[in-house]
C-alpha cells in the first residue's frame, strides 16, 4: 500500500513493513489535528477498524491510540443492522485496556429498523453492564443512499439509478476510488448507470462506458484485462459507444503506464489499452487541487478536484477534455468517443452534467445534484436531534 503522509507519499509498503513505520506517524497526525481543532470549533474524529483490536493496539493512530494521545472522549457507536450490538458493545469493554476504556463517554445504537421502544431492555443492560451512558437509539435513515458513497462497500448498492433511456455503464474495478463521482449520475432520472462487476461483460447496449479512478492503476489494469474487458471496450468503441476514463481510468486508455520507480508497486511498464493516443509515466509527487475547468466540447463551467500521481501527454491531448485557467487538461479521441480526465466530481455540477449528457444523446434534469445532498444532510441532523440526545453529546467536546 501507498503510505500518504498529510497529502504526500512516503513510501509503497507490505503490510509487515508498515508496522515498523507507523510509530512516526503519530506525529504528523497530532500536527494535523491541532491544525484543524485551531480552524475550527468542532472536529468530529472517526475511528478505523474497531478499538477492539487489542492485537493492532500497538502503535495505533486510528483509534484509541489517537483518542488517548489527543486527549479525546469516544462514543462507541454499535450498528444494531448487523446484528450482535449488545455483544459489540459489552464486548468491546471487556476485551479493551483499563485506561482506553477510561476514554469512552459513552454510547449509541445506530440504524435500528422499527420501534425503538422494542430495544429497550436491550439498551438497558448495556448501560448497567458497562457503567457507560447511553446516548440514544437512532432509528434507520433510509434517505441515507442519496448521499455520497462512503467506501468502495457502498458501491455496487448505490451507484445504480433511473430507468432512462441513456444507459450508462461504470467498471467496478478491484481497487476503485473517488466512487463518488458516480452518484450525481445515479441521481439522473433520465440515466439508467449500472455497475459491470467481476465476471460480467460489458453489455452491447450502452450508450457510455466509465473506467473509474483506482488505487492502483496498473494493479487495475491487469484486472480489467482479466475480466476479458478491454476486449468489450474495444468492440464497445467500433459499435460507436463513448468511453470516458476518470484519473487512473484515463490513464488506463492510454498507450502505456510506465511506473520506473515503483510508486503503485513493482516497477515496470504496462502497455494501456491504446483508445487514447497517450501516454503516463508515474512520479512521486501527488497533485492535490481544487479547480475549475470549462468543459472544451460544450463551453460549460464547472468545479472539481484533482489527486492522482503521474504525468499524461500525447497527440489526443491537443484535444482537451477541459480547459483550466491557465492550461488543457485531459485527452479527447479523433473521433471524440474516447475521453479522458484527472478530474473528480464534475458531475456534481448540474450545468455540465446536463451538457455531458446531451452530447450523449441524452437529457439531464438539472435536479440540484449538490442542493440534494445538503438538504439530505439537514434531514439527517434533524433526525439525529429527534432521537439522540445531541446537546449531551455536544457537550462532551473538550
Amino acid at each position: 500500500s501507498q503510505v500518504i503522509v498529510q497529502g504526500r507519499r512516503v513510501g509503497t509498503l507490505k503490510a509487515r513493513d508498515y508496522w515498523g513505520v507507523k510509530p512516526s506517524l503519530m506525529g504528523p497526525v497530532m500536527e494535523s489535528f491541532g491544525r484543524l481543532s485551531a480552524a475550527h470549533d468542532l472536529v468530529i474524529v472517526e475511528g478505523a477498524g474497531s478499538p477492539a483490536e487489542v492485537n493492532l493496539r500497538a502503535g495505533d493512530i486510528a483509534n484509541m491510540g489517537f483518542a488517548r494521545a489527543a486527549d479525546v472522549p469516544v462514543i462507541l457507536t454499535g450498528d444494531i443492522d448487523r446484528g450482535g450490538v449488545i455483544a459489540q458493545i459489552v464486548g468491546t469493554q471487556a476485551v479493551i485496556d483499563p485506561a482506553d476504556a477510561a476514554m469512552v463517554a459513552g454510547f449509541l445504537i445506530n440504524k435500528f429498523r422499527g420501534d425503538p421502544r422494542l430495544f429497550d431492555k436491550g439498551y438497558d443492560f448495556i448501560a448497567e453492564r458497562t457503567g457507560w451512558r447511553g446516548y440514544g437509539v437512532l432509528p434507520f435513515f433510509p434517505d441515507a443512499v442519496k448521499l455520497p458513497a462512503e467506501d468502495a462497500l457502498d458501491v455496487q448498492e448505490k451507484a445504480v439509478g433511473g430507468s432512462g433511456g441513456l444507459r450508462i455503464g461504470c467498471l467496478a474495478l478491484s481497487r476503485i476510488a473517488n466512487f463518488d463521482d458516480l452518484d450525481p449520475l445515479a441521481a439522473e432520472p433520465g440515466v439508467s448507470l449500472s455497475m459491470i462487476g467481476p465476471g460480467r461483460p460489458i453489455p452491447g447496449d450502452l450508450d457510455l462506458v466509465i473506467v473509474p479512478g483506482s488505487k492502483s492503476t496498473r494493479g487495475d489494469l491487469a484486472f480489467l484485462r482479466s475480466q476479458g474487458w478491454d476486449i468489450d471496450l474495444a468492440a464497445h468503441h467500433r459499435r460507436g459507444g463513448a468511453i470516458l476514463g476518470i484519473c487512473g481510468g484515463y490513464q488506463m486508455l492510454g498507450r502505456s503506464i510506465a511506473d520506473p520507480e515503483g510508486i503503485e508497486g513493482p516497477a515496470g511498464d504496462s502497455p494501456g489499452l491504446g483508445l487514447l493516443d497517450v501516454a503516463t509515466v508515474m512520479s512521486g509527487d501527488k497533485t492535490l487541487t481544487r479547480v475549475t475547468a470549462e468543459h472544451a466540447l460544450s463551453g460549460a463551467r464547472f468545479d472539481g478536484y484533482e489527486i492522482h500521481i503521474g504525468r499524461t501527454g500525447g497527440a489526443d491531448c491537443v484535444r482537451p477534455f477541459a480547459r483550466l485557467d491557465d492550461r488543457p487538461e485531459g485527452a479527447v479521441s479523433a473521433d471524440r468517443r474516447v475521453m479522458g480526465s484527472y478530474i473528480h466530481g464534475m458531475f456534481a455540477d448540474d450545468g455540465f452534467r446536463t451538457a455531458f449528457l446531451a452530447g450523449l444523446g441524452g437529457a439531464g434534469s438539472a435536479t440540484g445534484y449538490r442542493a440534494g445532498v445538503e438538504a439530505t444532510l439537514d434531514a439527517l441532523a434533524a433526525h439525529m436531534e429527534a432521537h439522540l440526545d445531541v446537546a449531551g453529546l455536544l457537550a462532551l467536546a473538550r
